[in-house]
């Protein structure tokens, strides 16, 4: 059985060597994750150098993220690299301080004694240290230890229930931006994204970059994390403006509180399924695979009910980072991905009421899929140039695999994170016959599909024009 949901792997120290990377590829691993909160540029280059090479060398495109670090809130550092914070102690976050003890720490953005006021909660470490606000005197913030711990060098700050008013795109996001779209890169995830106009903003400096370095426009992605984005306002005009989302559940749990993840996660993949965009499940799936060569039940039932929820992707961390199995996690990861499919709903015919099409491939992409379930068909086949038909088709729960057969290689790896769409590259003939034949031979030979075997196919006349698609053909394999 073909694995429907995508795996995406975030690129670090165990997982940058050749030999590691070429198994994680065979592995399954769909996307690789550039984390730009860590590394140099050069360092970013030469990952994305290297997974351009394996990946021929295996002979499957994988599709590369550029993930930029946003407005991340941190302390500053310690003299002695951390710090005790006993409960119910008083502590200072203080803009001067340049090295913090005990009573008081810097920080790196400047603005947040403007953002908070007496009684607000600020969550460090990732919530593991809570310090509630007193009063705010100039540049210092003063607090009180509700929760204690060690405290180290550039811990986050989190303020529970969001209204940090720090941009989404730093000036390091902005020259990151433009460096992975110099480098080629796919995708982009913005981070802390509050409302619509971040996400037009991103897309306006994107596209700029890549007019600028003539290069394909990338698909951008918007990680929700902050409580301001869940408004149904926001969100909605954040989907829109978006290729995709990633259900970003770190930030977002420390900022909403972990009880209200699991909801919002199933309704944000709704709506973007809703509005045809990919959606990402990230955040501690397979955590304990850091040091542990399988994964708990819990997060194994956490990976499957996200397949469930509907979610084209699910992504790896510090799994494969700086996990001792990256190889291993992507394994596991895939099983369970597969096992979670066997259970999902096709409900192509109640999918389908009240439907409008507004668009040709729109019409034959949903016509392919309802004939192709109906009539037990083995695969479908789309013969495409931009992408579209095989996007209408993954929005629905189907069984049937789907091929993308296209000669551009932009199509094929941005493709890679929809789910239950295989692309294939796939150089084409003009005569459609001709064509045709050559996909059914592309298929047996992949082992997809046997003589007799039923096939549902689409095609644009004329063939290798963007958005054509405007034939279905059902064939029996010969």
């Amino acid at each position: 059985m073909l694995r429907a949901t995508k795996i995406i792997a975030t690129l670090g120290p165990a997982s940058e060597k050749p030999e590691v990377l070429r198994e994680m590829i065979r592995a399954g691993l769909d996307v690789v994750r550039l984390n730009f909160s860590h590394g140099t540029v050069a360092d970013h280059r030469a990952r994305y150098d290297l997974v351009r090479k394996i990946s021929k060398e295996v002979g499957r495109e994988v599709g590369i993220m550029a993930d930029l670090q946003g407005p991340k809130i941190r302390v500053g550092k310690f003299a002695e690299g951390k710090a005790l914070l006993k409960e119910g102690a008083p502590f200072i976050l203080d803009i001067a301080c340049e090295l913090g003890n005990h009573e008081r720490v810097g920080l790196d953005y400047k603005n947040l004694p403007n953002d908070v006021r007496p009684g607000d909660r600020l969550l460090l470490n990732d919530g593991l240290i809570i310090l509630v606000v007193k009063k705010v005197s100039g540049g210092e913030i003063h607090t009180q230890v509700e929760l204690g711990g060690y405290l180290s060098n550039n811990k986050g700050i989190n303020r529970a229930g969001g209204g940090l008013t720090a941009p989404a795109l730093t000036e390091k996001d902005i020259q990151d931006l433009d460096s992975a779209i110099a480098m080629g890169v796919d995708f982009v995830a913005v981070s802390f994204p509050k409302e619509g106009a971040c996400m037009h903003s991103a897309r306006s400096l994107a596209d700029a970059a890549s007019r600028k370095h003539g290069k394909p426009l990338v698909r951008l992605i918007a990680k929700v994390e902050r409580a301001e984005a869940i408004v149904p306002k926001a969100l909605a005009e954040i989907i829109d403006l978006s290729d995709g989302i990633m259900v970003a559940r770190g930030d977002l749990a420390i900022e909403v509180g972990n009880p209200a993840v699991p909801a919002l996660q199933k309704r944000m993949i709704a709506l973007a399924l809703k509005a045809n965009k990919f959606t990402i499940t990230a955040t501690q799936m397979m955590e304990s695979m850091i040091s542990a060569p399988v994964p708990t039940r819990a997060e194994v039932s956490d990976v499957a009910n996200a397949v469930l929820d509907g979610t084209d992707a699910v992504m790896l961390s510090a799994e494969s980072a700086t996990g001792m199995y990256p190889v291993k996690t992507i394994e596991q990861m895939a099983a369970i991905c597969i096992e979670a499919e066997k259970s999902e709903k096709v409900a192509l015919d109640t999918d389908f009421l009240d439907q409008t099409f507004t668009r040709i491939d729109q019409a034959i992409a949903l016509g392919s899929l309802f004939t192709a379930h109906h009539l037990n068909a083995k695969a479908i086949a789309c013969l495409t140039d931009s992408g579209s038909t095989p996007i209408w088709m993954s929005r629905h729960n189907i069984r049937v695999p789907i091929f993308a057969l296209t000669s551009k290689v932009e199509t094929e790896r941005a493709l890679s994170t929809y789910r239950n769409v295989t692309p294939l590259s796939f150089d084409s003939s003009s005569d459609r016959e001709t064509a045709l034949r050559q996909v059914e031979e592309r298929l047996k030979k992949l082992g997809a599909i046997n003589s007799g075997d039923t096939i549902v196919l689409t095609i644009g006349e004329p063939m290798g024009q963007a958005g054509g698609t405007n034939t279905l053909k059902i064939v029996q394999a010969k």
